[in-house]
């Protein structure tokens, strides 16, 4: 579905992330992850977390014309925007839809910065327009990588792609020039948390140099629906997941305090939290973080034609 959108930069003061403003250039996801935080949004449009987030789609049709009507108002400072904060922007969708890399063609005319958040190969189609913006320190690409195991990947994110087509994506925009950065997230305990030194080895050797984690969020509806998947696809481990997962939120299956919803807190946490600090040390990632530029920065003309220089 088409949905034309009266504002296309979010902001965001939320002090345990990254980013202070975002692009989304789709609402739902086709990837299907069982356990995506957005999901609960989707019920802001009278649609269901489960079955309609992953095929009631949402296309912002106008997203690259308002990004340039925004950029262009004298008002607007320049800050990283995040591409991508709370669907994929490069879900199957894109492949026809291409909003995402229409957002892209004017943030590399403004010469904006912009860090991109994707579980999908396809952002190597966009090399063409992420290079050059990489040569001049504009862009950084995060994979999310959850998982190697296949079996637990297809049935956790159906329809996203392979661990080794991601990883072909890291080595792919890393020999481009493109700073790349693997998130493994989420880390969900007594599923996937053994994984953690084997990932983030495997994308060093594609050529990933940072990496980050977050611990597995499970807000609103999504929690119920996070049991069910459970109880189908891993019976014999549900139990265990959801208790290691309450010991981390004081009992609870979450705790939304800004900090802890992401690290959560307790022992079981803060092995997770030392095994991770060790294999980037282990790994040599994180030496040095990429900050990307905002003084090239060159506003849009407010009606089109050429582009102002400030």
């Amino acid at each position: 579905m088409e949905e034309p959108a009266r504002s296309i930069i979010t902001r965001n003061d939320s002090p345990d992330i990254s980013f202070d403003q975002s692009i989304n250039p789709y609402r739902g996801c086709e990837h299907g992850c069982n356990y995506c935080y957005a999901r609960p949004s989707h019920a802001y449009l009278g649609h269901s977390p489960g079955l309609d987030f992953e095929t009631k789609l949402y296309a912002k049709t106008n997203a690259a014309e308002l990004l340039a009507a925004e950029l262009s108002s004298p008002r607007y400072v320049p800050k990283t925007i995040a591409l991508g904060s709370n669907t994929d922007p490069y879900q199957p969708i894109e492949r026809q839809r291409r909003i995402t890399r229409q957002v892209l063609e004017v943030l590399a005319e403004a010469r904006h910065p912009v860090g991109i958040v994707t579980k999908s190969a396809l952002v190597t189609r966009d090399i063409d327009i992420l290079a050059p913006m990489a040569r001049q320190g504009l862009v950084k690409v995060a994979l999310s990588i959850t998982t190697l195991d296949r079996r637990l990947a297809r049935a956790m994110e159906p329809r996203a792609s392979t661990a080794a087509k991601r990883l072909d994506a890291v080595q792919a925009l890393s020999k481009a020039g493109i700073p790349v950065a693997v998130m493994t997230a989420p880390i969900i305990p007594g599923l996937n948390d053994h994984e953690i030194e084997t990932i983030l080895k495997a994308a060093r050797d594609a050529g990933a140099t940072e990496a980050g984690y977050v611990l597995l969020r499970l807000p609103s509806e999504l929690k119920e629906l996070f049991r069910e998947w459970l109880a189908t696809e891993y019976p014999n481990r549900a139990d265990r997941v959801i208790k290691l997962l309450r010991t981390m939120h004081g009992g609870r299956d979450y705790v939304a305090e800004f900090g802890e919803r992401q690290r959560g807190a307790g022992p079981y946490a803060e092995q997770i939290g030392t095994r991770f600090r060790l294999a980037l040390k282990r790994f040599d990632f994180n030496q040095r973080r990429q900050i990307l530029r905002t003084d090239l920065f060159r506003r849009p003309a407010a009606q089109g034609g050429q582009m102002v220089l400030i």
